[in-house]
């Protein structure tokens, strides 16, 4: 897929981040699939068989479901899953499909895509079409790295790394809350300067910019679909200041919070 261009992904209407109920359950159908779905696990445990093919799955586990596959998927109800999964055709013949299985060691990257794509769905967005087919292509070239990448040993040793990532993950997870670098540092283990420079080698970006972005996320979300005006989001968000909120919002998006609204 590296030389499809984006224009040759056709996107479908079957696309969603889910909380899967505890009695889920993926039955095998009769019929295979019909087109390529990209799976991905956010949290959870399970099992899924692919092709017959058992596969436990956590998070990270990602599938690329192929049109002819057939699969199936159960979970454990105490720990269940939640998941994005994405179903796309492509026009034309293609090669260096990705691998149909793996599982991604750095995901905060992936998710960011994941929940980009997920988002244009959910809202009537100006190019959203244009923007989701890039977002595909962005994801497959990801998949196809990762595939044909020789193992490379992380910068730092993987127990930073994990608690670098634990870190960026508790501030996507809780954007409201007002987290200091000193806070965050303590959590990993780590001194604010050192935490600090590795966040932003490890994440692409640094801590204070990080935490904003991940609140403007969430501000997006909760303007587009959770009913609440400007002032309710800057209120549940941590602004005491809503102009400033307003400001930093549209420095973020290119956007005011009401041309959301």
């Amino acid at each position: 897929m590296l030389n499809v261009p984006p224009s040759s992904f056709i996107l479908t209407p079957y696309v969603a981040k889910i909380a899967c109920e505890p009695g889920w359950k993926w039955q095998r159908r009769e019929q295979p699939l019909q087109n390529y779905d990209l799976f991905y696990v956010w949290s959870g445990e399970g099992q899924l068989l692919l092709n017959d093919q058992p596969h436990e799955i956590g998070k990270g586990s990602c599938f690329l479901f192929r049109p002819g596959d057939h699969t199936s998927a159960t979970h454990n109800p105490q720990k269940p899953l939640v998941l994005t999964y994405i179903h796309f055709n492509i026009e034309g013949e293609t090669s260096e499909i990705p691998h149909a299985y793996r599982v991604l060691g750095e995901t905060v990257d992936f998710e960011y895509l994941l929940s980009r794509y997920v988002r244009l769905f959910l809202s009537e967005t100006y190019g959203a079409e244009e923007e989701a087919k890039l977002l595909l292509k962005q994801m497959m070239i990801q998949l196809l790295r990762g595939d044909r990448e020789e193992p490379t040993e992380r910068r730092g040793s993987n127990h930073l790394y994990e608690v670098v990532q634990e870190a960026a993950n508790y501030v996507r997870q809780h954007p409201s809350l007002a987290h200091r670098v000193e806070d965050l540092a303590a959590r990993a283990g780590l001194s604010p300067r050192y935490f600090s420079a590795k966040f932003k080698e490890l994440v692409g970006a640094s801590v204070q910019s990080y935490i904003i972005s991940m609140r403007i996320e969430r501000a997006q979300h909760l303007l587009g679909h959770a009913g609440m005006n400007v002032t309710e989001v800057a209120e549940a968000l941590g602004y005491r200041d809503i102009f400033f909120f307003s400001r930093q919002f549209k420095q973020y998006t290119g956007k005011s919070p009401s041309e959301i609204r």
